[in-house]
């Protein structure tokens, strides 16, 4: 039986039964301590746990209820013990289990255990379902908060902070050129300058575009290097993310998450400028633009979220292994001459075209040109393997920050 004492308090009244083979003590057994194969362990007592019901935390450790001298296998013994909830509001599960001490909670062994849901709001405290649980429905609930923590956090974390990442970037980009004669301006004039120089080389020395010639090379190079600008600006500076911000880290509470969002948007800025110029190029030196320029959000949205998936997952790694950040340039490098960029795709190999093909930034820069020089929707296979390796990228990404996180701290 559980009832409410109080505000913060449950008073807790049951039976325990020791279906084991082997003897409860309530002290240490010198001869078998620390095992559960011998005819008696010790000390074992009635413990608890609470834990945050949205995040699976363990928020208390609490404090243990002493059974019987000794409980033998096969039989009872009545407990009574006192259980603390947080007074912050909010939802809340208890797991009520025996516990061998500096062992294992029996629980964690396939036991048979008590959760209790319960949650407090204005000084008020309300006991929700109570169930047993035994090994099934344990690693049950441990699958569905993994999919609840893979599916359902990242989308939470954008939207509960998306005050504070707006303003976060706003504040980058004002930064960025915070003193320079050109000021924001450079938002333009980089990416402009670095096309220029790639077109320059590989299209007017080295010739890259062939038979077809420079004018319709620099369509097919331009329109190729505009999803490549903002993924690499956002992939490049992510492993230092959060060495970058360690006063984040260490001072206050900080939502840290949503930093390697930040530079993924970064980068989309300084790609919508380029998106810009192009546009504009395309009308006045080009075809113009077409009707298929509504299909971009089917390949946008993918890009954003397989970089924000890439960006948290070097973002915690580059925490741990500080040679990302210098490693991570060359991998740049020959993942940009990877992509079909500054050749046509038509000159790869063919018995090694679908190694490139599991690039997707390959499936990336052929959608963009399928719309915006073909004037045609992108091949819906092409799509749909994007979203799957998109999505997967994102939530596993999510799952990877997630877990390391609590660490930062400590290594920082």
């Amino acid at each position: 039986m559980i009832r409410v004492e109080g505000p913060a308090r449950l008073r807790l009244e049951c039976t325990v039964e020791n279906t084991s083979g082997t003897s409860w003590l309530d002290h240490a057994n010198g001869t078998s301590a620390g095992t559960t194969g011998g005819n008696a362990i010790g000390p074992v007592r009635l413990g608890y746990q609470v834990f945050d019901a949205e995040t699976g935390k363990l928020i208390i450790d609490g404090e243990r209820a002493t059974l019987a001298a000794t409980v033998a296998p096969g039989t009872k013994t009545p407990v009574s013990s006192h259980i603390s909830v947080p007074e912050v509001p909010g939802r809340y599960r208890v797991v009520i289990s025996p516990v061998h001490e500096q062992v294992a909670w029996f629980y964690d062994r396939g036991a048979e255990s008590l959760a209790v849901h319960v949650a407090t709001a204005h000084n008020a405290l309300s006991v929700g379902q109570v169930r047993r649980v035994g090994r099934v429905r344990r690693a049950s609930q441990r699958v569905g908060q993994a999919f609840l923590r893979s599916f359902y956090y990242p989308a939470r974390t954008v939207a509960r902070h998306r005050d504070l990442i707006v303003s976060m970037v706003r504040r980058d980009l004002q930064g960025r050129y915070r003193g320079s004669v050109a000021g924001a301006w450079w938002t333009v004039a980089q990416p402009l300058i670095l096309m220029s120089v790639y077109y320059f080389v590989f299209g007017v020395v080295l010739k890259a575009g062939g038979r077809a010639g420079s004018g319709s090379f620099v369509f097919y190079f331009l329109c190729g290097m505009l999803p490549w600008l903002a993924f690499s600006e956002a992939v490049g500076r992510s492993p230092n993310v959060i060495l970058e911000n360690t006063n984040f880290v260490k001072r206050v509470i900080f939502p840290l998450e949503i930093l390697p969002i930040n530079v993924a948007l970064l980068g989309l800025v300084t790609e919508a400028f380029a998106v810009i110029v192009f546009l504009a190029a395309l009308l006045g030196f080009g075809p113009g633009i077409g009707t298929a320029v509504v299909y971009l959000p089917l390949v946008v949205i993918p890009q954003i979220l397989f970089t924000v998936g890439l960006c948290w997952f070097l973002a915690a790694l580059g925490v741990f292994i500080r040679d990302t950040g210098q490693v991570l340039p060359l991998l740049l490098t020959v993942w940009f001459f990877a992509t079909p960029i500054v050749y046509y795709a038509e000159s790869l190999p063919a018995q090694w075209l679908w190694a490139f093909k599991l690039n997707p930034m390959y499936a990336v820069v052929n959608s963009y040109r399928a719309i915006f020089l073909l004037d045609e929707m992108p091949a819906p296979h092409t799509v749909a393997k994007l979203w799957a390796v998109a999505l997967a990228v994102f939530w596993a990404g999510h799952s990877w920050f997630y877990k390391l996180k609590k660490a930062f701290a400590d290594i920082i």
